[in-house]
């Protein structure tokens, strides 16, 4: 995103399952150390199972030491789409065009601070707990989430 201090990167870490994101991080260039931080916040907020799988595109801060180091130690399981096919890589394609036609779009943010507290309040107030999405049945992420916890507390008890 572009601000009048320079640009402002964004990463983020999507649960394909109920579109949620749970993993984010800003930072005014694109490295390795922004997706490890996305990363590290979904693994703090999720707590994955070892085994889980973690899919991306094929940019350098994906395929980072680091990157693999913090994936490993999780035991988090790395995937990469076909290179130069968005369609592997869909559902972040999506997110990543609703962020900037919904969030961002023609604006020039003054600072770095303003823009990450905008994309900050997209992410956490707007899109997890109220945008709905056709693949959910026309919920939120966060609503999708609680239904499917409803439905499962019955048969665990």
């Amino acid at each position: 995103m572009r601000t009048h201090q320079g640009w402002i990167y964004l990463a983020v870490v999507m649960d394909i399952w109920s579109r949620r994101i749970v993993g984010w991080s800003m930072a005014p260039r694109m490295a390795a150390e922004l997706a490890d931080d996305a990363l590290r916040m979904a693994i703090a907020r999720r707590r994955p199972p070892r085994g889980c799988i973690h899919h991306s595109d094929h940019g350098s801060q994906y395929t980072s030491l680091l990157l693999g180091k913090t994936m490993r130690a999780a035991g988090i399981r790395p995937s990469m789409g076909s290179i130069s096919s968005p369609w592997d890589n869909a559902a972040m394609e999506s997110l990543m065009g609703l962020i900037k036609a919904e969030c961002v779009h023609a604006r020039t943010f003054e600072t770095r601070d303003q823009a990450a507290l905008e994309i900050f309040e997209y992410i956490e107030c707007l899109y997890n707990r109220k945008r709905i999405h056709s693949a959910l049945g026309y919920l939120s992420p966060e609503e999708f989430e609680a239904r499917h916890t409803e439905d499962a507390a019955p048969r665990a008890a």
